[in-house]
């Protein structure tokens, strides 16, 4: 068996290193190395097959073939995918747009309309310089959007402050009707005369409620009782209104009281007696 590590290695003596293939390229030139390459990848975006009609959602994952083509943005390499629809095989290309950040869909398929793409999406024939100058308008339009909000927020805080100082100097206004005082002390005040004005108040209908239509105050029972007892024990012409009658004297005699009979309430009856 051969050793697992090995330090030397055998080169046999018709070895001729010249034939070796270099797989890196130098600098500045064509990278070495298949222009095809299969790769793994996802949909970039949704669209539909024009052979079968299949609809092909953005993520769907496939076996894609990755072409290097011959054209570049600038520096920026452009690659071209090949992948088949799911329903009806037929093939289908897209390849990348550096300047637009996106892909454009070649043949075998159409790509579904986005609302976003739609909104930013660059006319046709449209040069780079009519491009920047869309692009400053737009800009411009922009600014002129933030200053009108700039201006609404400056009123909307110019009139809070306004408001802010109307509090105070009505505030200070009042402190000084009362004379330097206390915020609370004037609130309290306020509470004491509110409650003395429904006292008031209270007493009033109280007062008027025990009157009558002609102004006469309304006497209680008990209180023209006591008047007609005064008449009855006071001699006529010494009634006096300010001095209470004398209370009666109590007698202690022995008050024998008749036994109820309660046979008439058995159905008892007496026989008279004869003698």
């Amino acid at each position: 068996m051969s050793e697992r590590k090995v330090l030397t290695k055998y080169y046999p003596p018709d070895f001729d290193p010249s034939k070796i293939v270099r797989t890196r390229a130098p600098r500045g030139d064509v990278p070495a190395g298949p222009k095809v390459q299969t790769v793994r990848l996802m949909a970039p975006f949704s669209m539909k097959c024009t052979s079968c009609g299949e609809y092909i959602y953005k993520g769907r994952k496939f076996n894609a073939r990755k072409e290097t083509t011959d054209e570049k943005y600038y520096s920026i390499s452009i690659f071209r995918f090949y992948i088949r629809c799911t329903r009806c095989s037929a093939e289908i290309t897209f390849k990348t747009d550096p300047k637009g950040m996106d892909y454009t869909c070649e043949r075998g398929a159409k790509r579904n309309f986005e609302v976003w793409r739609a909104n930013g999406e660059t006319p046709a024939g449209e040069t780079d310089e009519e491009r920047l100058d869309r692009l400053e308008a737009e800009m411009g339009e922009k600014s002129a959007m933030e200053e009108l909000e700039a201006k609404v927020v400056d009123a909307k805080q110019e009139m809070a402050i306004a408001d802010a100082l109307d509090e105070v100097r009505t505030r200070n206004a009042r402190t000084e009707r009362a004379g330097g005082k206390e915020v609370g002390d004037l609130i309290r005040e306020e509470i004491d005369a509110e409650r003395r004005r429904l006292d008031l108040e209270d007493e009033e209908l109280a007062r008027r409620a025990f009157m009558t239509e002609t102004g006469e105050r309304v006497r209680r029972i008990g209180d023209g009782e006591a008047e007609e007892e005064d008449a009855l024990v006071l001699p006529a012409g010494k009634k006096d209104a300010g001095s209470m009658p004398p209370p009666p004297v109590p007698a202690f005699n022995r008050v024998i009281k008749k036994k109820k009979d309660l046979g008439a309430s058995l159905g008892i009856k007496k026989k008279p007696t004869l003698v």
